[in-house]
């Protein structure tokens, strides 16, 4: 500001000392008090341009679900008791967020906060209390209560004039940066670029002085709610680091994969007490937080926890996974008893389907010279044994060979369309099996005829004619040894198979982007009562992807597992299962297998099938049986 004032605080001067007769007329004064006048006036319309900028931006507000007094009035009678007992003033209004986190949130912007009152003057008004909405389903009535003292006793600072200002000059300031970096149009574009530099800098000049700030609050804040449960806050922070891991498990685990089939749990709230009373279980760390369960829980303070598990479940996928606003025929809710069928069987199949697919789209696999009769190989590729009993070029023996299949007779047509036959399928296999990928190989001494090897391989190239073992293949329906005697037998199959399938994902995934982008919008979570402010929301969604991008392998892996789920729920009487900390499961007998990961990674990552095999005989998987898929 500064800055901008001072040419017109030196035109001004010029032109008082010339009417007083300080400074003379004409020549180089007249030349100064226009150069003066020539650099105040743009520098006034650019300070006037980023002021309304900054004054007119609406600050981001953290996308939560808005809880009335009507529907927790408990919870508001908690809160105000507890805003007593520290001596300041009790929250506004209450909201939760589907965080492990609770804050104070300044809420008193123009575009959010109350209207104007009939003199023209906007009442002061306390900030809003945000609760993470786990905390409400795990945490005890007097857990939650002291855990929230420190959070409550934070209006004391927020409701002083000079802080207040100070938070919302610095929220307007970012609120520019975000309003600048969104705008369209050249006309638009290159004045807020403009104002979005001097935000920054702005901001970067009082960014140790807010941090001082915040820290002074923070500390007088602490201080106040020290007589308040102090002793219960202790535990009650050993629940929130808990309820962060369980929350975190639940999310990536458990829904994210129903997000990406286009259904929402409707209770992740509910599902977060599940979850942590499983780890609670598993934990020796955790022993005795379970017995917590039995006193009375902070979401009896709602008239209808439900509703609010639901809501905040919505506002949960929107943020973490980007879905749409409201639910849909292909966006919605899922409850966990539906959850195995609805979802893990049909994710199962989605995947096992997607791998056949990447598997049929590829070249078919050359078979090596173990797979091959001896009468196809040459005979430097056969053993010495072999070498020593074959008739060589020119001897008695070859000639009778040739005359027993001449052409012309009918045993030699055949024969030579046999061998014509394998030769051009041979000729049309692209990729070769090294040893090291043959576990599965006939072991020495034994030999497979040209039949069988075509039979196991996978189907011709397009363009090629299909062969019997195809057309048994292709009636019999898809199967799990067709899949596993691909990756085994084919060296390149698995980098192939990965590749493709991380390609097809991820075009999947932009797709369904772009459809949940069509659908839902920010006009539709401001009707659903979620406000984001100036860009949040617009920079796009997800704003807190849960996991990175998954690479070929980890995909291989996970449709490999999916289509052995898929054999043991067809052929072996499996079903699928949820685990509250690892999501989707398969039982057997009504026990959970966690122990085909290894056998999976040893034929993906080694081309070894010898450990997968083990393990479906010992669950009693057919492989040979046709799966059904999606």
């Amino acid at each position: 500001m500064a800055v901008a004032l001072l040419p017109a605080a030196v035109a001004v001067v010029l032109y008082t000392g010339r009417a007083t007769g300080h400074l003379g007329a004409g020549g180089g004064w007249d030349t100064a008090r226009w150069a003066a006048v020539g650099l105040a006036v743009p520098a006034l319309l650019l300070a006037a341009l980023v002021a309304a900028v900054i004054a007119r931006a609406r600050p981001a507000l953290s996308p939560s679900v808005p809880v009335s007094e009507e529907s927790a009035p408990d919870l508001y009678r908690l809160v105000r008791d507890l805003a007593e007992r520290l001596g300041v003033p009790a929250p506004s209004a209450i909201a939760l967020t589907p965080d492990c986190d609770s804050w104070l949130e300044d809420r008193t912007h123009r575009a959010t906060g109350p209207p104007r009152g009939t003199d023209g003057r906007r009442e002061p008004q306390a900030p809003v209390l945000v609760i993470g909405s786990p905390f409400l389903w795990w945490m005890r009535v007097a857990e939650l209560r002291a855990l929230l003292a420190p959070v409550v006793a934070g209006t004391g600072p927020s409701a002083h004039p000079d802080i207040a200002a100070a938070r919302r000059f610095i929220r307007g300031l970012d609120a520019a940066v975000a309003v600048s970096s969104r705008a369209k149009g050249p006309l638009r574009r290159l004045p807020l670029r403009f104002v979005g530099k001097v935000a920054r800098l702005l901001l970067r000049s009082c960014r140790d002085h807010a941090m001082i700030m915040e820290r002074g609050v923070a500390a007088a804040a602490s201080e106040r709610a020290q007589g308040v449960d102090y002793g219960l806050r202790i535990v009650a922070q050993e629940q929130v680091g808990l309820a962060y891991a369980g929350w975190d498990r639940l999310l990536t685990r458990v829904a994210l994969p129903a997000w990406r089939m286009g259904r929402w749990p409707s209770r992740l709230d509910a599902g977060v007490v599940s979850a942590l009373t499983e780890l609670s279980r598993r934990d020796r760390l955790a022993e005795g937080f379970a017995s917590r369960l039995g006193e009375r829980p902070a979401c009896d303070l709602l008239e209808e926890p439900g509703a609010i598990d639901r809501a905040a479940s919505l506002l949960a996928a929107r943020l973490f996974h980007g879905g749409p606003a409201e639910p849909g025929p292909d966006w919605s809710p899922v409850g966990w008893q539906q959850y195995p069928e609805e979802v893990v069987d049909r994710k199962w199949r989605l995947e096992a389907a997607r791998l056949h697919r990447v598997l049929d789209a590829l070249p078919a696999a050359e078979p090596s010279a173990a797979d091959l009769p001896a009468a196809d190989l040459p005979a430097a590729d056969l053993p010495a044994a072999d070498q020593a009993t074959s008739p060589a070029p020119g001897t008695a023996a070859a000639t009778a060979a040739g005359a027993a299949t001449a052409p012309g007779t009918a045993s030699g047509t055949a024969a030579a369309t046999a061998t014509g036959t394998a030769a051009v399928a041979g000729t049309a296999r692209s990729y070769v099996r090294t040893p090291a990928r043959t576990a599965a190989s006939p072991g020495p001494g034994t030999r497979r005829t040209a039949d069988a090897a075509l039979t196991d391989a996978t189907p011709p190239a397009p363009g090629a004619p299909p062969t019997p073992g195809d057309l048994a293949a292709v009636a019999s329906g898809p199967t799990l040894a067709w899949v596993i005697d691909r990756l085994a037998r084919d060296n390149r199959a698995g980098d192939l198979v990965a590749a493709r399938l991380g390609a097809e994902v991820a075009r999947e995934e932009r797709e369904e982007a772009a459809r949940q982008a069509a659908r839902g919008t920010v006009a539709q979570d401001a009707a659903a009562g979620v406000a984001w402010g100036d860009g949040l929301a617009e920079s796009g969604l997800p704003l807190f992807p849960l996991q990175p991008p998954r690479t070929g392998r980890e995909l291989l892996a996970d449709h490999l597992t999916a289509m052995v789920c898929c054999a043991a729920v067809d052929t072996a009487g499996a079903a699928p299962g949820l685990d509250w900390l690892d999501g989707p499961a398969l039982l057997v007998d009504g026990a959970r297998r966690a122990d085909l990961g290894v056998p999976v990674l040893s034929l993906v990552d080694d081309g070894d099938a010898e450990p997968l095999r083990g393990w479906l005989t010992t669950v009693g998987v057919r492989p040979e049986k046709p799966v059904r898929l999606a």
